[in-house]
């Protein structure tokens, strides 16, 4: 991967695109920090459908984090009665 300027690459940007087509992304660079990459579209398009998943697959995956709900022991609320009107 080459970096480039962002000044150089708005210049020179059918060679930032060439670049990316020939040698794969290239990352473009603000007061000397990446903050963007130049891939190739069917790359990307790779990339995008690699990273989606269904619902699915999502709640049935064991490596991701999950986050355990916070649930309040039901003792301490107050219950109504039951067939107590709520709308009324």
């Amino acid at each position: 991967m080459s970096n480039w300027p962002v000044q150089e690459a708005k210049s020179r940007f059918s060679e930032l695109i060439d670049q990316s087509l020939s040698n794969g992304p290239q990352v473009v660079t603000r007061h000397g920090r990446a903050t963007a990459v130049v891939v190739p579209y069917a790359q990307w398009r790779a990339l995008e459908a690699r990273g989606k998943r269904d619902l699915k697959a999502v709640l049935l995956d064991t490596t991701t984090v999950r986050f355990d709900l916070l649930i309040p022991l039901r003792g301490r609320m107050k219950s109504r009665k039951a067939g107590a009107d709520v709308f009324t």
